[in-house]
């Protein structure tokens, strides 16, 4: 039996039985069909989405040259595509910026006048932000940042919450040439060093604070921590968000509003080769140090400007809200740049969407009239367990798409999303993709019929496989791993400082192809099911977290010896923790000792880390080579077979 089933069934055990009955259904007649009504029909940029993704299988590039025409290019490229395998380039010999396409164009052009950001936190403080207003303000840090001696290839570090000066950092780096990295603003002050360091960023943007569901985070404290561990940052740059008092290093610390006073309003913008990185983004693998992941100004613009307009079928005056953290490739997608690139409104929102009453969410999509919503399967697990009412209160007349993204949306998420917040008319685009592809990959249009669970078939351009681990075809409706054939505008480059990391991860597990990681299979009508991960990477709220990451973190207290940690189904997160601990002679397990545990953990990773149970035990299963074999582990706690154990130490 499929993982996947396996932990939709184990997940039924917990449900009311009207849930268990609706979900059961669902599983045991997959085949169940959501045809787009004639409104979408009438209104969809791609009506025969079939001969589409032919033509586009059948000659990738021309498809994607065809797109890259949407964009402003200083240079036009000589070559569409080419590089030495793996290292793949783009639209090669162009010369072009995000900045520019996502942002100058706009604001020369008919859109100087239309809102780019709309901002709203916890407290209903509200901002908005024409592009030409935008404009100015990204400018006037360009000159900031030249004066700080900012250039070309340079790294600067992001620690923000989602607010427009975000918007404003990453843009105006990209204007420069410089390489942004975002992290996300639930790290703890080591996670945030680790990536200062392994980027060693010479510049950190960050804010006084954050709102989180109702109380001040402390944000400069943790950075003021972080920067106790690292040696590059010789600027740090702070938005005053939320009037907290915090303490600024003489020489070192500048408000935002201070280090931009008094410079000018226009600045050019760098020609950037379409090759040349634009930002590194870190994300957790299997070893305890992330991966920085490199995207480049050309092909990645491409990418993320046509998924967002045909997924989501964008035009004219469209709000866009995406519920997810720029802290994340998500954030950057599809909350700055595929909006921006696109010219449409996109909406950020800083803070919990159940504050101060459960419908906060659902407020706000009436309040701005949001056209698209764009969330998680774990968000819509929290909403949907305040009760119906709650949506239900809210006719949302403006909606007239739903997304889904960070992870499978099971099928019961999948119902309560279409039938509260769809109405039962809107179609949700279930989109699979990954930090390192950019854009979505597989995922339907909005013309598709839709299947609950399943995110369809791969975007046009893109041609998707499951395979067996010698590269073969497996049967249709039987699991193997997901693999992409070819290749893609916005694809990741390389690791930074890591090319032989980038080489090993993605291209040598299965010869030939793009190794994803993940589990899938097909069904009879070429839809695809994901199952979720084949490495040792952590899904929590749509948020990825490597197991050595968080069992560092465990083994950091003096009373642990060794931790082995895996992922359980939980139906709000999606996965949460569950840790299995060896206990150091002279230490014995308790509640409080538990505690302890896990507030070390949160120390170390952040609130990110959510640990549902921690387990003492004698010994761990280990292959001869002493690698905790975590597939048992998960086996185990699961009731599910635990398959080969050939290698395990007796």
């Amino acid at each position: 039996m499929r993982y996947a089933f396996h932990v939709m069934r184990y997940a039924i055990k917990f449900m009311p039985k009207k849930q268990t009955r609706e979900l059961t259904d669902v599983l045991t007649t997959s085949a169940r069909i959501y045809q787009p009504s004639k409104e979408v029909l009438d209104r969809a940029t791609v009506k025969d989405v079939e001969k589409v993704r032919k033509a586009a299988e059948k000659d990738p590039l021309k498809f994607w040259e065809e797109a890259a025409n949407d964009l402003s290019w200083f240079t036009k490229w000589k070559k569409v595509f080419g590089g030495r395998k793996p290292f793949y380039q783009w639209f090669i010999g162009a010369k072009t910026n995000l900045a520019y396409n996502a942002l100058d164009r706009h604001a020369e052009g008919e859109n100087r006048d239309k809102t780019a950001i709309i901002s709203e936190d916890e407290t209903g403080r509200t901002r908005r932000y024409t592009y030409f207003e935008l404009y100015k303000e990204v400018n006037k840090l360009v000159n900031a940042l030249k004066a700080a001696k900012v250039k070309k290839g340079d790294r600067v570090a992001i620690y923000m919450p989602n607010i427009p000066e975000i918007a404003m950092a990453m843009l105006a780096c990209a204007k420069i040439g410089a390489m942004h990295s975002v992290v996300y603003a639930g790290y703890s002050a080591a996670a945030l060093a680790d990536r200062i360091n392994d980027a060693k960023a010479k510049v950190l943007f960050t804010a006084d604070g954050s709102w989180r569901r109702g109380k001040a985070v402390d944000l400069k404290t943790i950075a003021d921590e972080a920067l106790k561990l690292t040696k590059t940052v010789k600027k740090v740059i702070v938005t005053k968000n939320n009037n907290q008092n915090v303490s600024l290093t003489a020489g070192r610390d500048v408000w935002f509003h201070d280090f931009i006073k008094g410079q000018s309003e226009k600045a050019k913008c760098a020609q950037m080769d379409a090759e040349d990185p634009a930002f590194v983004l870190y994300t957790s693998g299997t070893t305890s140090k992330p991966k920085g992941v490199i995207h480049v100004h050309g092909g990645y613009q491409v990418g993320v400007l046509r998924t967002i307009k045909w997924v989501f079928d964008l035009k004219g005056d469209e709000i866009f809200w995406c519920t997810a953290d720029p802290g994340w490739i998500t954030g950057h997608s599809y909350i700055i740049y595929g909006p921006l690139l696109a010219g449409i409104t996109t909406l950020q929102y800083e803070g919990v969407p159940d504050m101060p009453e459960p419908d906060r969410i659902w407020q706000i999509v009436e309040k701005y009239n949001v056209n698209v919503l764009y969330t998680a399967p774990t968000l819509i697990r929290a909403m949907a367990k305040y009760g119906d009412e709650w949506p239900d209160k809210h006719a949302m007349p403006s909606l007239r798409l739903l997304g889904s993204v960070g992870e499978p949306i099971n099928p019961e998420a999948w119902l309560w999303y279409h039938k509260h917040i769809g109405k039962g008319r809107l179609p949700i685009m279930d989109t699979w993709w990954q930090t390192e592809t950019g854009m979505h990959m597989i995922t339907p249009l909005p013309a598709t019929p839709l299947k609950p669970g399943s995110a369809t078939k791969p975007f046009p351009g893109i041609i998707a496989d499951v395979v067996d681990k010698n590269g073969k075809r497996v049967p249709t409706g039987k699991g193997g791993f997901l693999v992409i054939r070819n290749q893609w505008p916005s694809m990741i480059r390389t690791i930074f400082n890591n090319p032989d990391r980038y080489v090993k991860t993605y291209w040598k597990e299965i010869k030939g192809v793009y190794f994803t990681g993940d589990v899938a299979f097909k069904d009879k009508d070429g839809y695809f099911w994901i199952q979720g991960r084949t490495d040792d990477v952590l899904k929590i709220a749509g948020h990825r977290i490597g197991t050595a990451e968080v069992e560092s973190g465990f083994v950091a207290h003096k009373a642990v010896a060794e931790c082995g940690v895996i992922g359980v189904p939980d139906p709000v997160k999606g996965e949460v923790i569950k840790a299995f601990v060896i206990l150091k002679q002279g230490f014995e397990g308790s509640d409080v000792l538990k505690q302890e545990l896990v507030a070390c953990v949160r120390k170390s990773i952040g609130p990110v880390a959510v640990i549902k149970d921690v387990a003492f035990t004698d010994k761990l299963p280990k292959t001869r080579s002493g690698k905790i074999m975590r597939r048992v582990l998960k086996a185990q706690e699961l009731g599910l077979d635990v398959g080969d154990t050939s290698a395990l130490v007796s």
